[in-house]
């Protein structure tokens, strides 16, 4: 049925988008050509509808998104070819997690503390008239 042939494709490009933040996988691509074909480069533009919010809330790795961006550009596609440049993205993106990593349990803990101090009434007495 259409429903499912709908289903299928969105399942398949959902996955597919997802393989995006790997730059092992976009090294693998440039290695073999992928992204010197007008096709797939087609293809590539066209995923950009996931950019909207009503698709990417369904993202895991919404990261995906930023290299589906870069993606667009003859230069980065080219420079992926070279497994040092994967290494790098890898790099930054691991540097990246551990400092959000970092910044969102400092972030967790100021907010449990903030949550144990007693409230501290309003200023004023709010019974005098």
């Amino acid at each position: 049925t259409k429903e499912e042939q709908a289903r299928n494709r969105f399942q398949s490009e959902l996955e597919f988008i997802q393989c995006l933040a790997n730059p092992n996988y976009l090294n693998f691509l440039a290695q073999r050509g992928f992204l010197r074909e007008r096709p797939f480069i087609n293809y590539l533009k066209y995923l950009l509808y996931w950019k909207e919010p009503e698709y990417a809330k369904f993202l895991k790795y919404p990261h995906c998104l930023h290299m589906l961006e870069l993606l667009q550009y003859e230069h980065f596609r080219k420079e992926l070819v070279n497994a040092q440049c994967a290494k790098f993205i890898d790099e930054q993106q691991l540097l990246h997690w551990q400092h959000y990593s970092r910044k969102r349990t400092r972030l967790q803990q100021a907010l449990a503390e903030q949550q144990q101090q007693p409230q501290q009434p309003p200023h004023g007495n709010a019974t005098a008239k």
